[in-house]
């Protein structure tokens, strides 16, 4: 198997990296395996779990397995040493790849990730097995290749060139979105699976245009800003006092200085040269003076006439900024993919940035299909329902950032179909649909996205949810969910707002989970991953909706989020940690 290594310090995108090279060797259809150097007494088991309460009770190993997968935990104990690096090694199953986290002591090609903010030094060095530094910043004096730490492509082609790698890169999903076809033979898909595919499946599509940064918030970034100017520019004063050249001044002690008439304010520096013995005043945020390099606070100084006394304790130094203490001309301030908030903004002015690249709000189109669907305020018929997705997805849309396009609601004729798709394709850069793209008699939507482009149907291994499709006409992505609200919201939550953000040109999103007791009873057979509307309770526990029906569009209103309940066979008891997503981390407010 070929290994290669990822080090850096704490901090400094290692992690991040992997995930992202990873991603990047499964997409140019290599198999990759990891290894990753923990620290200390790391846990991969949730309390609770019937594996963790073996664990807990003293097993020396637990060995988990379903039809998915299987673990084996492992306890060191005393009397037994860490596991060498080539008894881990041994452990996996032959693979294309093998990329390995830390282990910087083992002989072993490696990259190293190097964030500047994390202020460490590099440790690169040829007799470490460092080939190359994945850099956020230009570095100097440094005998390796340096590229850009969020460069993916070009550090998956620098490890494959040296580890004789040379599978071809996938399409561009611009120009064809047969990667999301499934491969020979595969039926439903596990969720984790459909994330990952459509993740390694999807490019930015919102154009790129300069912006001024007062007018930028919102905004994602198209590439990485840089500071034009440092902050501070000068060394200033952090207090109200009198600025001097210092010495060490101990508790009790005093030092008396010449007071200088003038002042530093902000925005006035001190125009004199101080020599040692003077004082001159300052005010905070004000220019130090030439030759002074310490402020005393104005309480802990006493002026009479032209002289000055100061009291210690006072180190060197003290209550000064230095120059670009909070960055330097030329570091970068932000990363290209970031949608920029209100203290980003503050960040570029106070970098003298005024312009900024980013990408074209994503126009997202959201069209429902149905014979039985009327708009509110129209008599609709016995058998006929109020559009109640439409609605929903225009504002989940416009609260992710984008901007939404109403395309109303298609009937369900081949011609109307076309015709309403033919009109997204000059409209719209991403077109959220629900209903009828599933195999229907009546399922006009399918086929006519399979007429005008491609189209991919997926049967997740989720509840609610099952049925997304995955397509494009010309080059206009189709996302299409299903046409049950519960369904239509799970899947926009999960899948399309991913999704979405990658073709706006940000990074793929992953919601945050907190683990908190059930309020609640339930068992579930193996088999999917289920995601029960829910919310906290006054007591602080989840509470699930009454009923689990995917009709029940009132539960969505009611809820809060959802609990994530694993594709596993499992039963709830009440106490017991569950994992709930609060719909804020999902991106509604």
């Amino acid at each position: 198997m070929k290994v290669f290594g990822v080090v850096g310090w704490k901090n400094s995108g290692k992690t991040g990296l992997v995930e992202r090279l990873v991603a990047e060797f499964t997409r140019r259809g290599l198999a990759v395996s990891t290894i990753k150097h923990a620290h200390h007494s790391f846990d991969v088991d949730h309390p609770g779990r019937d594996s963790h309460r073996h664990r807990m009770a003293g097993a020396r190993q637990v060995l988990l397995s379903s039809r998915k997968r299987w673990a084996l935990m492992s306890e060191n104990g005393e009397a037994r040493p860490e596991a060498a690096f080539k008894e881990l090694l041994a452990k996996l199953d032959p693979v294309d790849l093998v990329l390995v986290e830390g282990f910087k002591s083992e002989a072993i090609p490696k990259v190293e990730a190097h964030r500047h903010q994390t202020g460490q030094d590099l440790i690169a060095r040829q007799d470490t097995g460092v080939l190359a530094i994945a850099s956020d910043v230009p570095l100097a004096d440094v005998d390796v290749p340096v590229i850009g730490l969020d460069e993916t492509g070009a550090i998956a082609d620098f490890i494959a060139e040296r580890m004789g790698l040379n599978r071809a890169r996938a399409a561009n999903p611009r120009d064809a979105l047969d990667c999301f076809a499934l491969p020979p033979g595969v039926d439903w898909v596990p969720f984790e699976a459909a994330l990952d595919q459509l993740k390694g499946g999807l490019a930015p599509v919102a154009e790129v245009e300069a912006c001024d940064v007062k007018g930028a918030g919102g905004r994602i970034l198209a590439s990485d800003v840089k500071a034009l100017r440092a902050n501070p520019p000068l060394p200033n004063t952090a207090v109200d006092g009198w600025a001097f050249a210092g010495r060490p001044l101990g508790a009790g002690e005093d030092a008396t200085f010449e007071v200088v008439e003038g002042r530093a304010a902000p925005g006035a520096a001190f125009a004199g040269q101080l020599r040692a013995g003077q004082a001159v005043r300052v005010l905070t945020g004000g220019p130090l003076p030439n030759g002074a390099d310490t402020v005393a606070l104005q309480e802990h100084s006493a002026r009479d006439g032209g002289l000055l006394s100061v009291y210690g304790p006072l180190k060197v130094g003290e209550n000064t900024r230095k120059a670009g203490e909070d960055f330097g001309a030329g570091d970068v301030l932000l990363s290209g993919g970031r949608r920029l908030l209100p203290p980003d903004l503050a960040l570029l002015m106070a970098g003298g940035v005024a312009e900024v690249s980013v990408h074209r709000p994503l126009r997202v189109g959201v069209l429902s299909t149905g014979n039985e669907l009327f708009e509110t305020g129209q008599n609709a018929s016995a058998a006929g329902i109020y559009d109640a997705n439409r609605p929903m997805l225009l504002d989940l849309v416009r609260q992710w950032g984008h901007a939404p396009v109403d395309l109303g609601i298609c009937r369900d004729t081949r011609a109307e179909v076309e015709a309403a798709l033919g009109n997204a394709a000059t409209r719209v850069d991403v077109l959220l649909t629900s209903g009828g793209a599933s195999a229907g008699d009546e399922d006009f939507l399918a086929r006519a996205i399979e007429t005008l482009g491609t189209l991919n149907t997926w049967r997740i291994a989720i509840k609610p949810g099952r049925p997304l499709a995955l397509g494009a006409v010309g080059k206009m992505p189709v996302v299409g969910l299903p046409g049950n609200p519960v369904a239509a919201l799970v899947c926009a939550l999960l899948f399309a707002r991913p999704a979405l953000q990658v073709m706006a040109g940000a990074g793929w999103s992953t919601p945050q989970g907190y683990w908190m007791p059930a309020g609640f009873a339930k068992s579930k057979k193996a088999g999917r991953r289920e995601f029960l509307r829910a919310r906290v309770g006054a007591d602080g526990r989840v509470e699930r909706f009454k009923s689990e029906g995917s009709g029940r569009v009132s539960g969505l209103s009611w809820a809060g989020g959802l609990v994530e309940l694993p594709d596993e066979a499992m039963s709830v008891a009440p106490g017991d940690m569950v994992r709930f997503i609060p719909y804020s981390s999902f991106g509604l407010v």
